[in-house]
């Protein structure tokens, strides 16, 4: 197995995680899309890594530096981060671009992220509702100010590319690929060199990749992260916990996820579906392509009634430990832990064709 396919739900209640772009207005808007003529607010996908990232350095990680560069107003303005994966494992995980400039001699360097995660939209529709404030202490005349919130379950989906985590492949004769070390980063291979990588052939091309240790600690920080998960904006007015109310997981060969169906917003818009009918049919036809179990972490009163449907019609794959159901801690916490001493290294490489 060679990827880690997912699905993450998150509960927010009366909560305005990610707040959207207010136009000629004091009222404060949340990011939401209108479907079908209906509002479904959503949590971006930046935003939700932002949100990992900095749990992940909250439990120990030195963060790649970010610098700000360009013009202070117009169209030239950027940000980068030190560009480094060999030194930073949010680099490594979460991708970068650090784009030169034309007249530099430094070439654009760039890495797309073996980490992918989906927007957090909502299984239902949802309207917010705009909470209207006062600021009036001290002062003679009131300030008026106001922002949305809402209540929604938002899921989305995520895969983890484990073969790439710590591996970064080289230019060829054909061009650069969408993760690679640039000609001028010599020293960053010599770096990776010294702290026991090695060059291999990887899908193709050669790469550098670091020892098996380092590559299974990063895989397990970011599981880690997802365990602790916080985030979010507005929480002085709308504190909320943003673990995942209910996360599936499992390994599978290729880049397919099993799960973008089984967990789901019903059809008619009622809200959340966790099937087992469509999971049950879904693991069948890849019965080759996934490695039991598949685990799912899902929180204690969170949709009782769909759980117990659910453990239902899945009996018999739950009784064969196929199907493995746990709190969404304990869960990601105990493959993090079975990762990092080494029970799923084959993960770690493409699987034989």
């Amino acid at each position: 197995m060679a990827y880690l396919a997912g699905k993450i739900v998150l509960a927010v209640s009366a909560g305005a995680p990610n707040n959207g772009r207010g136009e000629n207005t004091t009222t404060t808007p949340v990011k939401k899309a209108r479907i079908r003529g209906q509002w479904y607010p959503y949590v971006s996908a930046q935003a939700f890594r932002r949100w990992l990232r900095e749990t992940m350095v909250d439990m120990g990680m030195v963060a790649s530096p970010t610098e700000r560069v360009g013009k202070a107003q117009g169209k030239a303005q950027k940000a980068n981060t030190a560009a480094d994966p060999i030194r930073y494992a949010d680099d490594d995980l979460f991708g970068y671009m650090k784009a030169a400039a034309k007249s530099a001699d430094e070439a654009t360097t760039l890495r797309d992220t073996p980490f992918m995660v989906g927007t957090f939209l909502s299984v239902e529709p949802a309207r917010p509702t705009e909470d209207f404030g006062v600021m009036s202490r001290g002062i003679e005349e009131p300030v008026l100010h106001g922002h949305e919130f809402y209540t929604a379950d938002l899921a989305a989906p995520f895969l983890l590319d484990i073969p790439r985590v710590g591996t970064f492949t080289l230019p060829t004769e054909r061009g650069g690929r969408p993760n690679y070390l640039s000609p001028e980063a010599a020293l960053q291979v010599a770096q990776a060199m010294s702290v026991g990588a090695e060059q291999v052939s990887f899908r193709g091309g050669s790469a550098v990749r670091l020892p098996l240790e380092a590559r299974r600690d990063r895989v397990a920080m970011l599981l880690d992260g997802l365990a602790e998960l916080t985030g979010g904006a507005k929480k002085a007015l709308h504190y909320g916990d943003r673990t995942p109310a209910l996360v599936a997981a499992l390994p599978m060969a290729g880049g397919v996820n099993p799960l973008t169906f089984a967990i789901d917003g019903a059809a008619d818009g009622s809200g959340l579906t966790v099937s087992g009918r469509v999971l049950g049919e879904e693991l069948k036809a890849w019965q080759d392509q996934w490695e039991a179990p598949v685990r799912l972490g899902w929180r204690p009163g969170f949709h009782e009634r769909i759980r117990k449907e659910f453990e239902h019609d899945l009996a018999g794959l739950i009784d064969e430990g196929q199907i493995v159901i746990d709190h969404p801690r304990s869960m990601l916490r105990g493959l993090a832990e079975e990762i990092r001493t080494g029970r799923h290294d084959a993960w770690f490489d493409d699987p034989a064709r």
